[in-house]
């Protein structure tokens, strides 16, 4: 087994603050890898207010962390709001979507 790492796209030993990794773009989504490996991925997102994700699944569990605004998170059907410092966990492979209410950013870790 091989223990190669894909290059992340942040220089390690170093402190960042995620919410100035990306910035707002007007009636967009924005979006911008931290790390990418083998065992999973953070990507960076930023929403403008009313952008949105449709439904779709995914194999792998991911946990979001809401770093500014606030987020609808439709999971498996049921809502959930998450607002600045809200983590949610969205389950593989079950259905998941989400609208920001406001301009928001969300770190999501994907974990395979």
């Amino acid at each position: 087994m091989s223990n190669e790492r894909t290059p992340s796209e942040l220089p390690p030993a170093a402190a960042f603050r995620p919410g100035e990794l990306v910035d707002y773009g007007p009636g967009a989504i924005v979006s911008r890898s931290l790390v990418k490996q083998k065992g999973g991925n953070v990507t960076l997102f930023a929403f403008d207010a009313g952008q949105e994700l449709s439904e779709h699944t995914s194999p792998f569990d991911a946990l979001v962390q809401v770093i500014d605004g606030e987020l609808t998170l439709t999971i498996g059907g049921t809502p959930v709001l998450a607002r600045t410092g809200d983590l949610v966990l969205m389950p593989a492979d079950v259905p998941h979507g989400l609208r920001a209410s406001s301009r928001a950013k969300m770190l999501l870790t994907m974990i395979r």
